[in-house]
């Protein structure tokens, strides 16, 4: 909306004078470079924007429900840009109007490098919120748009009322060793029709489970990508339904800063990032954080057939990593492009953006989209000590700021255990964690010295680096491959409905389907799957280090072995909350072993414990105390966990065999016994124990665990 107010120009350099638009209504104003973005002050707008490689600028200016610009401020170089910047105030203006970006150079010696298109108008790489959009997997149009179709974007950046009333809402700081992490897609948390919520599909729908999430027991949700993105991006059509498939995951970012205006109740006219407020202050109030999927590897501009949206007008060579001599495109993510995230623009920016979602959004941590590119030069090579990474670890506003890496990248570089940290500072998704325990679970031979690992918090992978359990993230599944209940159901992928004939996904799953492939109603056959389920949340649970649930894991949600679901926005990836009362018996499971392993601080050390016979005593146990089966044909491990005094002692059986096996106990601590918490070979809802209620031992000396099955036993 355009609209006259009292000039009051302050700090805004009044004294140069400014000059009217060429309507004659807007004052012109040379303006800051600094911040750059959108500021709304004094009456006006400061608007500042980078590239270094244009000639020409305009700033496009435009009213709501309007396809043409009501003005066009054209830049001087020499009046409105201050080194690279390029800035301008204007006297006039305010919240809800929209605006972009034209840029040019002339003479362009070296199109090879550079792709501005002064047909296209940009989006600011700062914008807080785009306009359109608001509608998921709804192609945005405007009146009478019918532009040159070099002009690729249709989107426009909003300058927004950033005020919102936090209340007393602060970061919870949950230390990351007691956090419990629960991956969830916010549309797909809440879309199918039997969620029962007012708001399907959004942050508000996302409120209306939190009763849900802290009955459950989670200390912090992972939210998939929560920025623009773009999920109209694909042309493939689904060959068994016919139809249109989406980009439903969101790793395809169109803008950094932006909440996703599709996934607010009301996504118009900015309210995409009161609704994201909302739900994080919510989150906070029920003890949850928020976890943020941030994808700085690349964006939805794609390789170089790929459209201009944004950072490709603006200054292609800076933003992207490329080769000097053709112009080609560096393609580290698999996506087509690779963010040149060393440059230090555009670290600038990374950090920028992550401290605007701590300070202005309140989030609590960021998980980091294949992190490894963030690692690597501005010629692609990897770096000992990346600048980004560095600044990122040691960033004052960020000091308390969950940190966590997906410590690979789609070309191969695979750092798990030795992503670059001397800092300290940085978590891992440990994928080594993932692998050994599906090897495990689905008794592979020569797996059980690498289990024991995993369960120590991998100090093959941490320790030797100086860093600590915590710092790994365990987890069995997450939104990338089969669920729990896929990874006890398939032998092989079923991707056939993501249109590009079942060679998409990974064929090494490192799953077995209990004897039937898919769906069966045979008893036997599902209750060996339910068992299997439930050994794979004992050993997640039971490990040192931070343990990750899938959401849906724990009411047996399926994906019909689909193990790259990224374009499935229908009910092979949303959750049907009808699984609760299918699966009464796991989810119970899950809320009580969530519930020991918040109880019990032997699970959570902060440190790595050394051989100290006085505190671990018998530690690793096989069949016998004391006398753990290394050997490759192993398939049975136990461990002592000792309480030190203050808490009870646990023991923990894991059998992988087929038969069932009977385990010496060693001798409890301090004169106690030992009780029955788990055993997963028991029938449903007698397999695990009500806390406090757990069951004193018929034989003190001995167990029987039974074939393909986990025990979890305590001192009292």
């Amino acid at each position: 909306m355009l609209f006259m107010v009292k000039k009051n120009m302050d700090d805004l350099n009044a004294t140069e004078g400014g000059l009217l638009d060429s309507h004659g209504k807007l004052k012109i104003y040379r303006g800051k470079p600094e911040p750059l973005g959108a500021i709304v002050r004094n009456g006006g707008v400061n608007f500042a924007i980078f590239s270094k490689h244009s000639t020409s600028c305009s700033l496009v200016l435009f009213k709501a429900g309007e396809d043409k610009p009501f003005d066009e401020i054209h830049l001087s170089p020499c009046y409105n840009r201050t080194g690279d910047i390029w800035h301008v105030y204007v006297n006039g203006l305010g919240v809800g109007i929209r605006y972009g970006y034209r840029m040019d150079r002339h003479p362009d010696n070296d199109m090879k490098l550079h792709r501005f298109n002064n047909y296209v108008i940009l989006i600011d790489p700062y914008a807080k919120a785009l306009t359109g959009g608001n509608q998921w997997n709804i192609l945005y149009k405007r009146k009478g748009d019918a532009r040159d179709p070099k002009a690729t974007n249709i989107r426009r950046s909003l300058v927004i009322d950033s005020s919102f009333d936090w209340g007393d809402d602060k970061p919870l700081n949950i230390p990351l060793n007691e956090s419990i992490i629960y991956e969830l897609h916010v549309r797909g948390f809440t879309c199918h029709n039997t969620s029962g919520v007012e708001y399907p599909g959004t942050f508000a729908g996302l409120i209306e489970k939190i009763p849900y999430l802290q009955d459950l027991g989670v200390t912090a949700v992972e939210l998939l990508p929560i920025n623009e993105f773009e999920e109209m991006d694909t042309d493939r059509i689904n060959p068994v339904t016919g139809e249109k498939l989406t980009n439903y995951w969101g790793y395809q970012p169109i803008s950094f800063f932006a909440p996703k205006a599709s996934y607010a109740a009301n996504g118009f006219h900015g309210n995409q990032v009161r609704e994201f407020k909302e739900m994080v202050k919510a989150m906070h109030r029920a003890g949850i954080e928020v976890i943020l999927d941030v994808v700085f590897n690349h964006t939805s501009e794609g390789n170089e057939l790929g459209p201009t949206l944004c950072y490709r007008g603006i200054d292609n060579s800076v933003y992207y990593i490329i080769d000097g001599d053709s112009g080609s495109y560096h393609n580290y993510s698999g996506c087509g492009n690779t963010v040149n995230c060393n440059h230090p623009v555009v670290r600038n920016m990374i950090l920028d953006c992550l401290r605007y979602w701590v300070m202005e959004m309140h989030v609590d941590g960021f998980r980091f989209d294949l992190a490894s590119i963030l690692g690597r030069g501005r010629d692609g090579s990897v770096l000992s000590n990346p600048p980004v990474l560095e600044r990122i670890a040691a960033d004052p506003v960020l000091a308390n700021t969950k940190l966590i890496a997906e410590a690979w990248d789609a070309a191969g570089l695979y750092q798990v255990g030795h992503f670059p940290d001397e800092w300290k500072r940085w978590a891992e998704w440990n994928g080594k964690f993932r692998d050994d325990v599906r090897r495990f679970i689905k008794s592979d031979l020569g797996v059980i010295p690498a289990l024991a690992k995993r369960l120590a918090g991998s100090p093959d992978l941490y320790l030797k680096a100086g860093r600590e359990p915590f710092h790994s993230i365990n987890f069995i599944t997450c939104h990338d491959g089969f669920t729990l209940a896929d990874l006890v159901s398939y032998n092989e992928k079923h991707n056939e409905q993501n249109g590009e004939g079942n060679i998409d996904g990974d064929n090494n799953n490192l799953s077995w389907n209990c004897g039937c492939e898919g769906y069966t109603d045979e008893p036997e056959i599902n209750a060996i799957r339910s068992r299997q389920i439930k050994n794979f949340a004992v050993i997640l649970m039971l490990s040192n280090g931070v343990p990750m649930i899938l959401a849906g894991d724990e009411m047996g949600r399926s994906q019909r072995g689909n193990n790259n679901a990224y374009c499935q926005d229908n009910d092979i990836s949303w959750i049907d909350w009808q699984l609760l009362e299918k699966h009464r018996d796991l989810h119970r499971f899950f809320k009580l072993i969530i519930k020991f392993r918040k109880k019990h601080q032997a699970l959570k050390p902060l440190t790595f414990e050394l051989n100290d016979t006085n505190v671990w005593p018998t530690k690793w146990n096989g069949i016998k105390p004391g006398e753990p089966d290394w050997s490759n044909n192993a398939r049975t491990l136990a461990i002592y966990l000792c309480g030190k005094k203050v808490d009870n002692d646990i023991y923990l059986i894991a059998n992988s065999y087929w038969e069932t096996v009977k385990f010496r106990l060693p001798k409890p601590l301090n004169g106690k016994k030992w009780y029955r918490f788990i055993d997963t070979q028991l029938e449903p809802f007698k397999e695990i124990t009500d806390i406090y209620k757990e069951e004193p031992l018929k034989s003190p000396l001995s167990y029987t665990a039974g074939a393909r099955s986990t025990v979890v036993l305590i001192t009292k």
